[in-house]
């Protein structure tokens, strides 16, 4: 997936997840897990730019959530299922999501861990 080349390229400790609401309601959310390029799983994306367009994705399905998580400040009172994303996220990319966006104002976060700590 391309956010674990950006993990790796840029030695990232911490994930920021913003506009965590936005996937309120969905039945379903699409994460793109790998990709397929000349008969091969790539865990990552190839590192020449030109050969993107002949990857194909390989997406995991995980369910969605209709409780909404607009405004959330606390980990522990989000949907189980947007836990379960959050984590799955966190095990793909071998990093801690740090922060979650729950809304467009400043209020609406989730400090996890402070990205200075």
């Amino acid at each position: 997936m391309l956010l674990k080349r950006a993990v790796f390229s840029n030695g990232l400790s911490g994930l920021c997840v913003t506009k965590l609401d936005v996937l309120d309601g969905l039945d379903e959310i699409k994460v793109c897990t790998a990709y397929r390029l000349d008969g091969q799983r790539l865990e990552r994306p190839p590192l020449e730019p030109e050969r993107f367009q002949d990857c194909e994705p390989v997406y995991e399905s995980l369910p969605g959530w209709s409780t909404p998580t607009a405004g959330i400040t606390d980990f522990e009172a989000l949907p189980d299922k947007a836990r379960a994303y959050l984590a799955r996220l966190e095990e793909l990319l071998g990093i801690p999501v740090d922060i979650v966006s729950t809304g467009p104002g400043r209020e609406a976060i989730i400090m996890r861990r402070h990205p200075f700590d």
